[in-house]
């Protein structure tokens, strides 16, 4: 029988590897992987565990919280604040961070996470997801501020994603490629499915919400057009649409099979650069993202290189296989060169 590494296993092994990943951060991300296991049962109960439907309050950025939305963090933030691991936590369900309470010992790193991705997929039983981001602590001789989150992506020490579906996967990066566990139900335990998963460079699929393309900026609009020209357009190729509206699943997708996933700025809000949160969404699945050998901007640079004003930011998001990646960026960059011109 084919010995199957545990997760437990695969960051051992990781902390053995010259020291790749310190002792606090494998313990860390092993609470958090326990904390998604919880959050899975939650979601498979479903009904069954009155957990479907509104919790009748709003979070931050003012959208309506799920039950499941508020299970969800309530469970994150209740696994790691005892471990000793983390300084603080921030929570895109959250106005303001959790510092670890002074009852509990500080670690030295910081942990955002979006409890639950997709959460309108959540009463018609589509898959839904649990994001998170681990960074470093900077100056351990003082408390915790916000400030102290506000560092660009590439400076993350760990990210993943937990994808609630069919199977329950984990995916995760350390900064040295990605790897892949599925939750084996009879036994609790996350079992490694692949390692070194990459992203093809080129595809012939792409995510985006359709419904807005009339909202969309002129490069987005000639990359869609482009492709939905199909083998007689300028791209000489058929292409597919697939829409989840859940961030993790698609993006999950994309790292399985390839694809290029945009949710874009529009012009109904035009002083928002984009809809999807920079901490809690695009930093760290960019990282899960580039580690697999795609690419991640947001039109015009790469989002890991973006310096973070605010803790709720938001950012356009243009990620996936990096031939694609680039031709959106290109049209982007085109774009303001021709205004640059005629200005």
């Amino acid at each position: 029988m084919k010995h199957r590494v545990s997760l437990t296993q695969y960051l051992v092994e990781k902390q053995r590897e010259d020291g790749h990943i310190p002792g606090q951060l494998r313990l860390l991300i092993e609470v958090v992987a326990r904390a998604c296991k919880r959050i899975a049962i939650s979601v498979n109960k479903g009904a069954l565990g009155d957990v479907l439907g509104s919790a009748d309050s709003e979070n931050v950025q003012g959208e309506v919280q799920k039950k499941l939305d508020v299970i969800a963090n309530e469970v994150l933030v209740e696994a790691n604040e005892w471990g000793g691991h983390l300084a603080a936590m921030a929570s895109e369900e959250m106005d303001h961070i959790h510092v670890v309470p002074n009852r509990y010992p500080q670690g030295e790193y910081l942990l955002l996470f979006d409890p639950l991705d997709g959460s309108s997929n959540i009463e018609v039983n589509v898959s839904i997801g649990t994001i998170f981001s681990v960074l470093r602590k900077v100056g351990h001789t003082r408390g915790v501020e916000e400030g102290d989150f506000l560092q660009p992506g590439r400076q993350q020490a760990a990210a993943g994603y937990c994808v609630y579906g069919p199977q329950t996967t984990l995916v995760l990066t350390v900064g040295d490629g990605v790897a892949m566990f599925t939750l084996d139900r009879e036994t609790g335990s996350w079992v490694q499915t692949a390692d070194g998963v990459t992203i093809p460079e080129d595809t012939r699929e792409f995510a985006i919400n359709m419904s807005n393309q009339r909202h969309w900026a002129p490069p987005v609009q000639r990359y869609i057009e482009e492709c939905l020209a199909g083998k007689e357009g300028p791209r000489g190729k058929d292409f597919n649409m697939r829409w989840v509206a859940s961030m993790v699943a698609d993006v999950h997708r994309i790292l399985s099979r390839g694809g290029i996933f945009m949710y874009p700025w529009d012009k109904r809000e035009p002083d928002k650069p984009g809809k999807l949160r920079l901490m809690y969404e695009a930093n760290p699945m960019s990282f899960i993202v580039e580690q697999a050998g795609g690419a991640a901007t947001n039109g015009r640079e790469r989002i890991l290189d973006i310096a973070p004003r605010r803790l709720h930011e938001r950012v356009s998001v243009v990620l996936g296989s990096k031939n694609e990646v680039r031709r959106v960026t290109e049209y982007h960059a085109a774009e303001a060169d021709s205004k640059t011109a005629a200005a």
